[in-house]
């Protein structure tokens, strides 16, 4: 089945649940320098969004008003704080839905009320795990910071302060690779950058017409590595890190040399790297290298 195009897609940014805002600012904000971009209190849940320097965005989902809505109260009480979804911009989403139930999914959660933003969602089961959101604005959202927003950053030996990071890529492992390029490839318009086998593990990276790349790590077909089928532990998929550079990344809090074996970091042999644990993130793995 030829699987049909979605086209201006776009990947707009990805989705880290946690507890309270605040509780991320430290390492995004003060950190890696992010800065506050748009955000506000919704039905069930208040989404913040921050940039980097490249303009990639990372949004911060944290529970609000919960007697509306509770799906993000749940998601933390169940999962814990982590990646929860990646949202992929459009023009015209109806058209969008027409052409996901062609290439075979389902679209759930469809709301086309109101013109100024219009989403609908692919459920983890279709979309190799991980929330794929789709969604058509009418606008860039803009918002002055939350009252507490940190304005300082990480400073240099000298006293100046660190310039702010790059958010790079998110890197997500998936059990069926074939079934992810169907997905972000062929049907959200991914383009092929780069791909490789390193290690018992395949590798491909796509990009869209914006800052944020998406790479995928999956076991290979011919001998793959038991490492990440275990770290997959029989799932379709789950994101495994964001890809940052930054400046002197051995100076950000809890970071360390990336370990002999860590699986999941096929595509990025030859740089020195440094991995932030998801315990040290509000459950979710950041890998860094030198600006």
């Amino acid at each position: 089945m030829t699987v049909p195009s979605i086209n201006g897609a776009v990947l707009d940014h990805v989705a880290h649940a946690v507890p309270e805002w605040r509780l991320a600012w430290p390492r995004y904000a003060t950190e890696l320098g992010a800065v506050w971009s748009s955000g506000g209190p919704g039905p069930g849940f208040a989404p913040g969004q921050l940039r980097f320097a490249n303009r990639a965005r990372i949004e911060m989902l944290m529970p609000y008003d919960t007697g509306v809505n509770d799906f993000l109260a749940r998601f933390l009480q169940h999962r814990g704080a982590g990646p929860h979804h990646l949202t992929f911009k459009v023009h015209d989403l109806e058209a969008a839905l027409d052409a996901a139930r062609i290439a075979g999914f389902e679209p759930i959660g469809i709301n086309l009320a109101q013109p100024e933003w219009m989403e609908a969602f692919i459920h983890p089961r279709q979309a190799t795990g991980i929330v794929v959101q789709l969604a058509q604005s009418s606008g860039e959202w803009a918002t002055p910071p939350p009252e507490g927003y940190p304005t300082h950053r990480r400073l240099r030996p000298d006293g100046v302060p660190v310039p702010a990071a790059s958010l790079q890529r998110v890197t997500h492992a998936v059990a069926d690779l074939r079934s992810a390029i169907t997905l972000f490839g062929a049907l959200l318009g991914g383009e092929i950058e780069d791909r490789g086998i390193h290690g018992g593990e395949e590798w491909i990276d796509l990009r869209w017409d914006g800052p944020l790349a998406l790479r995928l790590v999956a076991p290979a077909s011919s001998s793959p590595a038991p490492a990440l089928t275990e770290w997959l532990a029989g799932g379709p998929g789950r994101v495994h890190h964001l890809d940052l550079a930054a400046e002197d990344p051995g100076g950000l809090a809890g970071a360390r040399p990336v370990p002999a074996g860590l699986p999941g970091l096929a595509g990025s042999e030859g740089r020195p790297r440094w991995v932030i644990d998801p315990e040290d993130n509000l459950g979710l793995r950041l890998v860094v290298v030198a600006a």
